[in-house]
């Protein structure tokens, strides 16, 4: 399989918000809590700014697709953001220690530095959030349906490979013989 995987999601959200409170990577920190919470792009993701953040949803519209979605703020992010409460409401959310917008490449090299594990990218957050719902719902179909909704995947099968999880089926017929 090539490409990104994904990452445990109650230790990243641990790490996410050791990062915050320890004031080692508070920004990347909170990238890390919203990412898995939100599954978005990593494009859209740092386009958010503080305001963004504080309500109860989000509206937003996709660069890729230009669709327009809502999303819930759940608790986790609204603990994560309030060790932000100093910030200007119109500031991105997600910069760097010069105070820049994090580019993608910068994140890429946070996740590998943060996180332990091969073939990590801007994408595992994403990913693991996937991973994340289609666990809560029982590894069922209707999970695989709402994550390609979700998504903006044009098939479940393409939701199944990016996640992984057909590649994991076919291994288990090998294993299972």
């Amino acid at each position: 399989m090539t490409g990104s995987t994904y990452l445990d999601f109650d230790k990243t959200l641990a790490k996410g918000m050791r990062l915050i409170r320890s004031n080692e990577n508070r920004s990347f920190g909170l990238l890390t809590v919203v990412g898995i919470n939100l599954g978005l792009r990593i494009s859209d993701l740092l386009q958010l700014t503080f305001n963004d953040l504080r309500g109860e949803d989000l509206i937003i519209k996709e660069g890729k697709t230009g669709k327009e979605r809502k999303l819930k703020l759940n608790p986790h992010i609204k603990t994560a953001i309030q060790f932000f409460e100093e910030e200007p409401g119109n500031f991105h959310a997600f910069r760097s220690q010069k105070r820049t917008i994090y580019s993608i490449q910068q994140v890429n090299r946070l996740i590998k530095k943060y996180f332990k594990g091969s073939r990590l990218s801007s994408h595992t957050l994403r990913k693991t959030f996937g991973r994340q719902v289609w666990n809560n719902n029982q590894q069922s179909e209707k999970a695989l349906l709402y994550l390609s909704e979700l998504f903006n995947h044009t098939s479940v099968a393409i939701t199944r490979k990016y996640l992984g999880i057909r590649q994991e089926e076919l291994d288990d017929i090998y294993m299972n013989l």
